[in-house]
Formats: C-alpha cells, sequence, structure tokens
C-alpha cells in the first residue's frame, strides 16, 4: 500500500509542478493504450485516436520548447518532431488505404 501512496503522491507532485509536461506525458501513455488496444482489435477508431492523441502531444511539446527551452531541448525537439512526422505519415496511409 505503501508503494501505491508514494506513487500517486508523486502523481500530484508531478502534475503541479510542470503541467504541460504533465499532460503531454499523459497524452502519450493514453496513446500507447489505444495502439496497444488496435494491435489486439485492428479497428480503425482506436489507431485514429493514437495518431491524433501523438500529433497533438507532438505540437504541444514543440511549442513548449519554443516558448521556453529546457537543458535538452535539441533531443525532445528532435523526438518530438519525429513523432509529428510518423503520425502524419499514419494518417496519410489511413486515408489512402480508404
Amino acid at each position: 500500500m505503501r508503494f501505491w501512496s508514494f506513487w500517486f503522491d508523486s502523481f500530484i507532485l508531478s502534475s503541479r509542478y510542470d503541467p504541460p509536461r504533465f499532460i503531454e506525458l499523459l497524452m502519450l501513455l493514453l496513446a500507447i493504450a489505444m495502439l496497444a488496444i488496435d494491435s489486439f482489435f485492428r479497428d480503425r477508431p482506436y489507431l485514429i485516436l493514437c495518431l491524433s492523441l501523438i500529433i497533438g502531444a507532438s505540437i504541444s511539446i514543440l511549442v513548449r520548447e519554443a516558448i521556453a527551452p529546457s537543458p535538452q531541448a535539441r533531443i525532445t525537439q528532435l523526438t518530438a518532431s519525429l513523432l509529428l512526422i510518423i503520425s502524419l505519415y499514419g494518417f496519410a496511409d489511413l486515408m489512402y488505404s480508404i
């Protein structure tokens, strides 16, 4: 029980310390969950929701890094750009296959 209490307290603390980064993390975790669900059921809505969450989180990360750069800004921007390109390619592939 102590482990869960510690985890929940750190969860609350991180959401108060840096809310934009917390929301981006939450969006990416939900995208991973939607991708896992899509791998089992092979339904388009799960994949579309996953790609939408990744695009939103990537754009949010790029805007946040442009406004207030962090010490590892270059790596973060590169990763967000890569996620954005892959997600846009996924959307293009979905639209082409319809």
